[in-house]
């Protein structure tokens, strides 16, 4: 096991649709002695990270609805991810595929067919990254009033009790904490927590802020309503 920060394991998350290619470099990234999950797309994705925050992604461009580098740009706009070191596995190699997923974020960028020798030795370097990561992570705390959240580990108090959220409930909090007493229009946090390639509608924010209000109890009021604009967390 690849160990961080204070002990704790680091892990590797690795997306690809191909469930022959997912397997086999899975298996040789285990047999190297690197936890790593495999997942089919951006929902697997998603729920994977909603468990645990990744120390690296490695990540197919080509994949079935959301696509790679979609994904990417979300990561990068993702509180507590956008310092995940990424490197993008695709069959596209000419040089304006490169440019466009390195401009977009990626750390580091690998073309099919590939050895797993070579996929071990550039995933052991993006490791070698991330230990300076996580302990950023794992120090970083958000609190604002009775409510304090830990990024790495997706955790959220209030009034020291914890508080169950959705992972969507969660990084809508976040986005509130990390801008208290901004007045944000439900636009803005659609593009923010949900990401461009969200469909639903500015109900969907109206229904997430009203299931935090429930959770929070008798701090409901933390979460205010500006008539005709949006949402701001009361600085307290």
């Amino acid at each position: 096991m690849t160990e961080g920060f204070g002990g704790r394991t680091r892990v590797v998350y690795y997306v690809e649709d191909d469930n022959n290619i997912r397997e086999l470099a899975v298996y040789a990234l285990s047999r190297a002695g690197i936890e790593v999950e495999g997942v089919a797309d951006d929902a697997e994705f998603r729920a994977a990270c909603a468990r645990r925050l990744p120390d690296v992604v490695i990540l197919d461009i080509m994949l079935p609805g959301v696509d790679g580098l979609d994904m990417l740009r979300r990561i990068r706009q993702t509180p507590g991810m956008s310092r995940v070191p990424v490197m993008m596995v695709t069959a596209k190699s000419t040089e304006l595929d490169i440019v466009t997923a390195l401009d977009n974020g990626a750390d580091e960028y690998m073309t099919k067919p590939y050895g797993m020798m070579e996929l071990v030795s550039r995933t052991r370097a993006l490791l070698r990254r991330a230990p300076e990561w996580s302990a950023r992570q794992v120090e970083r705390a958000l609190e604002v009033g009775p409510l304090s959240v830990s990024l790495d580990r997706r955790e959220a108090t209030c009034d020291g009790a914890p508080l169950d959220l959705t992972a969507r409930e969660f990084d809508l909090l976040v986005h509130f904490m990390q801008n208290p007493g901004v007045v944000f229009t439900r636009e803005t946090l659609l593009q923010h927590v949900w990401g461009w390639d969200f469909g639903g509608g500015s109900r969907t924010v109206d229904t997430h802020v009203l299931t935090l209000r429930q959770k929070l109890g008798d701090h409901a009021g933390l979460l205010e309503t500006v008539r005709g604009v949006g949402y701001r967390l009361r600085k307290e």
